[in-house]
């Protein structure tokens, strides 16, 4: 009854909704022991929280037989309960597993959520990993029996690696249970502990900025691939996402109100709290609110609670996983990470899967958190965590994974439906040029002696809308729309031969909207924002929008030419079929600009605008 009123929103932002099958007749489920694990010293205040958590500890593993571990949280609004499947899972394969309730979510304490910060939600963590290290420092009490609980029964490094309390230790976890790893991961390294041997983020940020307040005509390089999605400015805000964090975090909060007859929690609620959250995350709801966009101060803030700002304090071997079907934290995102650390030498691999935050439940075989041996991605946790973790086996391959769609609908196979090279990226760049214009829209030619001289136009109407691409985390079934008026479109010829995109296009385009040059100088609010995506157009001129991914963008200086780099997707464009790149003024899913924008895009001599598509050969 505890969660009964944040459920249905909760399996939409956690790691649930896996294809589960029933556990083997033999394997016997794994009591897991209660705990309250008390966490001190948090953030510059000092705070303490008092921690849920359950350690499973499967038979057979001992003091005199320890056996490698593993520490895992919950997704953003879930807790402990949410790992149980996974514990049961990894238990049989000899791991001990400490799940936990990440700071600020239901668990009987009012310490506020802290975004995985590594000051608050990384030092837990670290704490947390030392306790699996056997550190009696660390207080944790059993809630059945009131004892203090020392743990004896996970392998320790101490010896090899001369750090006190460092047990052979991985971590795994989606969404706001993967951004915490990095921050435990940096709070280690930055200690010079390093207790942490091997990390698994699934479907989570590089820089939680982007993710709500994306500007993706900003990034340094001009594409994911320069290791970073942090623009300089501010971008366009992502509100439906952001309402439903803030809704998540109130629930939690009023959940855990019976915990105001402690006095220390009560002066834990008064320190910074914020609707449940830190003070400055209210900051941003009222900035948007006023303005239409977030101040710098809120960009910086949102970005210090993102690996992007501390990557060179991850040398945690990686692997990532990150969702196709995603559009709070999209594929851009995991780009960026994995460059990053790539860049520096930290072993890293990254996959691209079926599911994410747009759509959770993976594929027959893709993974089964319960029986992960029996699923594709379950044994390349179970390989990354056999070999840095508990020493076994060979160092996996550095590798880039990704899901095939049309590959599964022809063989119905989640082994032959992903491709698999050494690095991303993949293929080669094959560049289109925009052509023509008018009513009917433009075309895209390969030539650029064919472009035809033409002028487009089209206009923001409404801060929100009117065009629409998806209801974030409710529905993305909905048809694609783009009223008159709101949205240019350029279309190649229908096609010959398939053609397979994966990674991300970049659009460069120099736009005219001589309203917004005059005003430009003002500030963030008075600058262009656009809204850029890619169709697949069907013979019958029926419109998708693969995974409804597009690319907002605030434009600084309308008077120069612009990159956009447009959506991440792993896509088949038929035969027969058309694909188009969109430039619209609104969306329904963020807040868009106060005023109406006009916008004319002309094609023809000394204009450069082309379309760059990552492809690989079929």
């Amino acid at each position: 009854m505890r969660r009964a009123t944040t459920v249905l929103l909760t399996a939409l932002l956690t790691v649930g909704g896996t294809v589960v099958l029933a556990p083997p007749a033999a394997a016997a489920e794994i009591v897991p022991r209660d705990l309250t694990i008390t966490a001190t010293g948090l953030g510059p205040e000092g705070r303490t929280c008092q921690i849920d958590a359950d350690l499973y500890v499967p038979d057979g593993v001992t003091a005199r037989r320890p056996g490698p571990a593993l520490l895992a949280t919950n997704g953003f609004g879930g807790t402990k309960d949410d790992q149980a499947d996974f514990a049961q899972g990894f238990g049989e394969q000899g791991y001990v597993t400490l799940s936990y309730t990440g700071l600020g979510f239901v668990d009987g304490d009012l310490c506020p959520i802290t975004l995985d910060d590594r000051e608050h939600d990384g030092v837990a963590a670290s704490q947390l990993i030392r306790f699996l290290g056997g550190d009696p420092s660390v207080v944790a009490v059993d809630d059945a029996t009131g004892e203090r609980v020392v743990v004896d029964q996970v392998i320790r490094q101490d010896r090899r690696t001369r750090v006190a309390h460092d047990p052979a230790v991985g971590m795994v976890g989606g969404s706001y249970g993967g951004q915490i790893q990095f921050a435990a991961a940096a709070v280690e390294h930055a200690a010079g502990t390093d207790r942490l041997d091997a990390i698994v983020p699934m479907i989570t940020w590089n820089d939680l900025s982007y993710s709500l307040n994306p500007d993706n005509s900003g990034f340094p390089g001009g594409t994911a691939r320069s290791g970073s999605v942090s623009s300089p400015d501010t971008g366009v805000f992502k509100y439906q996402w952001s309402l439903l964090f803030t809704a998540l975090g109130l629930v939690s909060g009023l959940q855990d109100l019976p915990a105001l007859g402690d006095p220390a929690q009560v002066r834990n609620l008064a320190s910074g709290n914020c609707l449940h959250f830190d003070a400055p995350v209210c900051t941003a709801l009222a900035e948007v609110a006023a303005t239409g966009y977030a101040g710098a101060g809120s960009v910086d803030f949102l970005r210090s609670n993102s690996v992007a700002s501390y990557v060179d304090d991850v040398r945690t071997p990686t692997l990532i996983a990150q969702g196709q079907a995603d559009t709070l934290f999209n594929l851009q995102e995991s780009v960026a990470t994995y460059s990053a650390l790539k860049a520096q030498g930290t072993p890293v691999s990254l996959v691209w899967h079926s599911w994410g935050h747009s759509g959770l439940d993976p594929l027959p075989g893709e993974l089964d958190e319960r029986n992960p041996g029996t699923s594709y991605q379950g044994r390349q946790v179970l390989a990354w965590f056999d070999h840095y973790v508990r020493g076994r086996g060979p160092a996996p391959e550095p590798v880039f994974d990704y899901y095939r769609d049309w590959v599964m609908a022809e063989t119905g196979d989640i082994e032959q439906a992903y491709a698999s090279a050494p690095s991303y990226p993949v293929g080669t760049e094959r560049t289109l040029h925009l052509s023509g214009g008018g009513l009917l829209g433009g075309s895209l030619v390969e030539d650029p002696s064919r472009v035809v001289p033409g002028l487009n136009g089209f206009s923001s109407v409404l801060p929100f809308g009117p065009n629409y691409t998806e209801t974030a985390f409710l529905d993305q079934t909905g048809p694609v729309t783009d009223p008159p008026g709101t949205a240019i479109r350029f279309s190649t010829p229908p096609l010959t031969q398939p053609l397979d995109v994966v990674g991300s296009p970049r659009l460069t385009v120099q736009l005219d909207a001589p309203a917004v040059a005059a005003t430009q100088h003002l500030g963030p609010g008075a600058r262009l924002t656009v809204f850029a995506k890619v169709y697949d157009v069907g013979p019958d001129g029926a419109v998708e929008l693969p995974h409804r991914l597009i690319s907002p963008a605030r434009i600084t200086d309308v008077t120069t030419p612009v990159t956009i780099e447009l959506p991440a997707i792993v896509h088949r464009f038929a035969p027969g079929h058309r694909l188009a790149v969109v430039l619209a003024g609104g969306d329904l899913a963020y807040r868009g600009a106060t005023l109406p924008q006009p916008v004319t895009l002309q094609t023809g001599p000394g204009r450069v605008q082309q379309l760059t598509l990552p492809v690989v050969s079929p």
